[in-house]
């Protein structure tokens, strides 16, 4: 029961987040309760294959904007909206904001050491959290991408 509920509110979380970042993009309101949901499912996809699969953040990432940029090409057509007006928003819960954060408080940290131990442990940190930063997103522009380049007669002609 208690893995249902930790479920349900990362759905939820990353819903929310979702719906607040495709309004900010004024589309059509009928688009932000999809966006909510499709995000709903691409992190709580994610979610499942860290915390139960034991998968990597950056595979994880991957699979998980996949199953964003799939969700995306079915309900694009049926909207008549193109699908990057569901999955960019829907991405954006995605984001690892933790590692950039520890990515520019290490380099700041590495600016401002004296000695070279603190340095080179400070500029590791930087290299760690920045490179899975970099790889994350990649990782999730590649997934959400690659279903509107194997899909492009579904996913062009969305909107007419």
């Amino acid at each position: 029961m208690q893995i249902v509920t930790v479920l349900l509110l990362d759905m939820l979380f990353s819903g929310i987040a979702a719906y607040g970042f495709a309004a900010i993009s004024h589309p059509p309101r009928r688009v932000l309760k999809f966006c909510a949901l499709i995000a709903a499912l691409g992190h709580v996809s994610r979610y499942c294959m860290i915390n139960f699969l034991h998968w990597h953040l950056v595979a994880a990432s991957l699979v998980g904007a996949l199953v964003v940029g799939l969700l995306a090409i079915i309900i694009a057509p049926r909207l008549k909206c193109p699908p990057e007006t569901f999955s960019y928003p829907s991405l954006l819960p995605m984001i690892p904001g933790i590692y950039a954060y520890r990515a520019v408080q290490a380099l700041a940290m590495t600016l401002s050491t004296d000695g070279e131990e603190e340095f080179r442990h400070y500029f590791y940190l930087f290299e760690s959290n920045g490179l899975i930063t970099i790889f994350v997103v990649l990782a999730m522009v590649v997934g959400q991408m690659l279903p509107i380049l194997i899909f492009p007669r579904i996913s062009f002609s969305s909107t007419k």
